[in-house]
Parts: structure tokens; C-alpha cells; sequence
């Protein structure tokens, strides 16, 4: 009698400590929120990428844009969300790595978050107009060395990371380069061309886009892109700096083990799709963009210290 009752108790607790079993993963659809306008480059990537999970799980996953406060309000927004796995984020590293530095309230850490897998590496040339005299890093570095404060380069915002890899260059070669900041590569190309600043810091597949109205002087890479093979890194020219703009899906921060492992097995699956090879490709990826969730968390670690440091030499924020 005592025995049976033993043997009772120990049942009642074991599903007690149990629980109910979980719902297989996912449940329902999945909203895969990116922090940006449609149409860009990374949001081609993440609706190819889309298609492949749902086709992986046999469950909708969702592409939705929240814009605002240069990607602050969407990636909040994901922090907040239940760490269920229906609710993603994809994005650059430079969201995670330097905007919770520059703004104290941006309402996220990048402890906010859970690295899932790293499907893009948007790699930065430095273009020139044709005719133009400087035809290298090293010409550039020397110029602004020679004539103090005279070199001016168009990018994108402060922060973002074309102007980040400009300002890299600078602080490698230990000299100054006046920043003229616009909205977007298609703002700053014209002024490029132009003659109006003296060289461009902007993404492969806008310098690819524009042809033969500019010249490519340098990639900041740590090897030569396929699509552009004379093209030399900039660590090629004796500076040791190659930032890029890699990125990719992540999860709100205590989602479930088993949960990130089913979404690291679909990522591997999405991104051998054709559609996605394809894609990638054509926005010149390279070769290597791709890393699971342990190499890419380990990258990720290693350029929020990078960004860290670069950020303080620069003086952002102030």
C-alpha cells in the first residue's frame, strides 16, 4: 500500500514537473520583421530566404517592414516580442553592434537578442570618377596627408557603415577625411561622378549598378570578390582594415534551444535554395557569406568590441 502510494506521488509530481508538452515549432505563421523600407537589397535577401523557411517548416513566414528612427522602432520592436520564434529580426550587424551605442535609448541591447544564422555579407568599395587622380587607398591616405584636411567623401549617415569603413581607413592611415553624408547610395553616387567630393565610400552593388561612370580604387574586404576580381582589398594596400556589412537572423533573447536549432537547420536550408544562390549573387555576395549561429555569434562579439573601440577614436557619440 505505502509502495503504491510512493510509486502515485512520484507520477503526479514527475507531470507536474514536465508540464504540458510544447506544440511542435512553429504554430503558427512567423513574422520575420525587418527594420527598413521594401525593395533594398537585404529585403530581396530576406524574402528569398522567406519563401525557403516556409518551404522547410510547411508554415508562412512573413516579411514585415517597421521603419523609423534608422532601424531603432523595428528592432525594439522584436525585443519585446515573445521568445516564442514567431516573431524574427533581420538585419545588419551594424543595428546591433553600434546604434545601441550611439543611442543610449534605443529601447535594445545586443543582449536583447539571439543569433540565429548569417545569410548576407554586403561587402564597400571605394569609387571614384574615372578621370580622377587618386587610383588607390594608399593615393587617398597620402593625399590627405600631404594636404591636411582637404579630402571630402560621400556616405551615408553618420554611423551607418559606409561611412564607418571610410572612417576606418582614416584611422589606419592616421589622417582626416571630411564626411558629406546622404539619405542613400543613390543620393551620393551623382556627387561622385560629379566631382563634387572626392571619392565615394558605398555598397558593392551600387558601384556594380553605376558601371563604367566610376572606377572601383579599392574593396574593403579581407579577400577579392569574385564579381569584381582586379578590384584589390584595401588590406591588399597595406591597411589592415575590412569592414563589412554582414548580418542576419536573430531571435528574441531566451527563445528556446530546440526552437533556435529548427531555425538554424531551415537557414542552411533557405540559403541553398536556387532562388536565394541566385539572388545573392546578383547582389554580389561573394562567396562566403554565409555562417551558423555559432560563427556567427562569435563575429558578432568580435565587432561589437571593433565598433566599440572605433566609435570612442572617433568621438561618436560625443
Amino acid at each position: 500500500m505505502i509502495v503504491r502510494k510512493l510509486v502515485a506521488v512520484a507520477l503526479i509530481a514527475a507531470g507536474v514537473a514536465c508540464g504540458p508538452a510544447r506544440a511542435e515549432y512553429p504554430e503558427r505563421t512567423v513574422d520575420l520583421v525587418i527594420p527598413y523600407a521594401a525593395g533594398g537589397g537585404i529585403d530581396l535577401l530576406l524574402r528569398a530566404m522567406g519563401e525557403g523557411l516556409a518551404t522547410h517548416f510547411k508554415q508562412s513566414f512573413v516579411v514585415s517592414n517597421r521603419t523609423g528612427a534608422g532601424g531603432a522602432i523595428g528592432v525594439a520592436y522584436v525585443a519585446r516580442s515573445a521568445p516564442d520564434g514567431h516573431t524574427l529580426l533581420f538585419v545588419p550587424a551594424l543595428v546591433y553592434s553600434v546604434l545601441p551605442v550611439m543611442q543610449s535609448n534605443v529601447g535594445y541591447s545586443n543582449k536583447s537578442f539571439e543569433p540565429i544564422c548569417q545569410p548576407f555579407v554586403n561587402q564597400m568599395p571605394i569609387v571614384v570618377r574615372p578621370d580622377w587622380p587618386l587610383t588607390a587607398a594608399r593615393d587617398i591616405v597620402d593625399a590627405a596627408r600631404a594636404k591636411p584636411d582637404s579630402l571630402s567623401f560621400a556616405a551615408t549617415a553618420v554611423g551607418t557603415i559606409t561611412h564607418l569603413a571610410a572612417a576606418a581607413l582614416a584611422d589606419a592611415g592616421k589622417v582626416k577625411l571630411n564626411h558629406i553624408p546622404f539619405r542613400g547610395d543613390g543620393d551620393l553616387m551623382p556627387q561622385v561622378i560629379g566631382g563634387h567630393v572626392d571619392f565615394g565610400s558605398v555598397t558593392l552593388a551600387s558601384a556594380a549598378a553605376a558601371g563604367p561612370a566610376v572606377r572601383v580604387v579599392a574593396i574593403f574586404a579581407d579577400a577579392r570578390n569574385p564579381s569584381l576580381p582586379d578590384a584589390p582589398t584595401v588590406k591588399e594596400q597595406g591597411f589592415d582594415v575590412a569592414p563589412t556589412s554582414f548580418g542576419g537572423l536573430f531571435a528574441p533573447a531566451n527563445v528556446p534551444r530546440d526552437v533556435t536549432a529548427k531555425l538554424g537547420t531551415g537557414c542552411r536550408f533557405a540559403v541553398q535554395q536556387p532562388a536565394y544562390v541566385e539572388l545573392a549573387k546578383r547582389l554580389h555576395q561573394g562567396s562566403r557569406y554565409y555562417a551558423d549561429a555559432a560563427a556567427f555569434a562569435k563575429r558578432l562579439e568580435q565587432d561589437v568590441e571593433d565598433k566599440r573601440a572605433l566609435l570612442q577614436r572617433l568621438g561618436l557619440p560625443k
